[in-house]
């Protein structure tokens, strides 16, 4: 077995003392946080190219420290090799199971997949084959029907004669254009249909979590979606690259059209996903993850599709080049906050429909503080309380921050080598 060692994280931690010539050499960050090592000096730089006692020594002290290290060091950002099945979750599973499945994936992994939604694999094939039709126009017409408007419009790949790597659309919810003979009609439905089973999983997300939606009950001033299409992916074990801009996002939504791979860059680095045949995949995104302060995993910009050992030979026709991902985000003048639970104490108490004012205020309580009314039960007549300690509350992860500033840095950060939450983070 081929042992591997990633040098100058071995050099930094365990601190060696080089010579003045190995001091000087320069590292290039890599795609992965780590860096990567400049090649060694020339024999010119070697005074005579001979080695003195020192050099020999510290080579045969790291000679022995390398032996001595595990065989299996690895970067932890570095992609899975194989592809694993998204946890699933039916969404005609009961109370409250579906919440402890939803709050299980969303904390420990930030991705998950939907069943028994109802969106026909129909509607799905037939948005991709408008798509593939938009990529496969001349790019003068690209550019006249959906003019660049930051972060809308149709993003290129840079050069005039291109192949169309690493192209992509981003449309409003109601797929506009600026063509009215145009017709996005499937791609219109498939968007509206995943718009909706977005905001109902948001609305799960947040009862399993424990607080509020900000959504409140849908409205539309609240929230909005973007339906963004790209072509491109990456080869079978290359390194992926986040191309065509990115977005925040509460939660993201991909149907699975066929039996295809997916590269995900998640909180534990990048991952490999199969997700099965006609489901939903979701991916909770960083506005969800400052919203439960933390609790909830994410997944930093849009799934990419992972092709076999190479480019397929018929790139510019395939539909399996295509993705198409649902956003529900928030709307540009937003600001994001932690949305704080209150360290929460029961007080006893029983209210009776029967009772005056004044014996109502002879409830007991069991502890000092505040008490809130939280709610009634009509059946029994019973009213709970609770006491909030506002000094001993939920310590705060993230600052609030502004919405559009924030998405204008995640949409220019195209390799995405340093998370944007961490400048938000306390």
């Amino acid at each position: 077995m081929t042992r591997s060692y990633v040098f100058p994280f071995i050099f930094t931690s365990i601190g060696v003392s080089f010579s003045s010539a190995h001091k000087q050499e320069h590292h290039q960050p890599n795609m992965y946080g780590g860096a990567t090592p400049a090649p060694p000096p020339t024999p010119s730089t070697q005074p005579n190219n001979l080695l003195s006692m020192s050099d020999v020594a510290d080579a045969l002290s790291l000679s022995r420290l390398l032996h001595r290290l595990p065989p299996n060091l690895s970067l932890p950002t570095r992609r899975s090799s194989t592809a694993t099945s998204p946890p699933t979750i039916s969404l005609s599973s009961q109370f409250p199971s579906i919440l402890n499945q939803l709050h299980s994936s969303a904390s420990q992994l930030g991705f998950f997949q939907l069943t028994d939604h109802s969106i026909p694999s129909e509607l799905a094939n037939s948005a991709e084959s408008e798509a593939l039709a938009l990529f496969n126009s001349p790019r003068d017409q690209k550019e006249a029907y959906f003019p660049k408007s930051w972060p809308f419009g149709y993003q290129g790949n840079g050069e005039e004669d291109g192949d169309g790597l690493s192209e992509s659309f981003c449309l409003d919810g109601s797929c506009s254009s600026e063509s009215a003979e145009l017709s996005l009609a499937s791609l219109r439905e498939l968007t509206h249909g995943l718009e909706k089973l977005g905001l109902k999983t948001i609305d799960l997300l947040c009862e399993s979590v424990g607080f509020e939606n900000p959504i409140g009950d849908q409205d539309p001033t609240r929230f909005c979606s973007l339906m963004w299409v790209s072509k491109g992916g990456v080869a079978n074990g290359s390194n992926p690259v986040m191309t065509g801009g990115s977005y925040p996002f509460i939660v993201g939504l991909h149907y699975q059209i066929r039996s295809q791979k997916y590269s995900l860059l998640a909180d534990s680095g990048w991952v490999s996903l199969l997700p099965r045949v006609d489901s939903v995949m979701v991916t909770v995104g960083d506005i969800a993850q400052v919203w439960s302060n933390g609790k909830l995993k994410k997944v930093r910009g849009r799934p990419l599709t992972i092709f076999g050992d190479e480019k397929p030979k018929d790139y510019s026709n395939s539909s399996g080049s295509i993705t198409m991902s649902l956003l529900v985000t928030l709307p540009i003048h937003s600001t994001v906050s932690p949305l704080l639970l209150p360290n929460l104490n029961t007080i006893s108490g029983r209210y009776d429909n029967d009772k005056d004012e004044d014996e109502d205020e002879e409830l007991t309580k069991e502890n000092e503080g505040e008490e809130a009314h939280v709610r009634i039960d009509e059946n029994e007549g019973e009213e709970a309380y609770v006491q909030i300690d506002e000094n001993e509350g939920e310590e705060r992860v993230f600052n609030s921050f502004a919405f559009e500033d924030y998405a204008w840095r995640v949409y220019h950060e195209r390799h995405l080598f340093k998370d944007p939450l961490d400048r938000h983070r306390i």
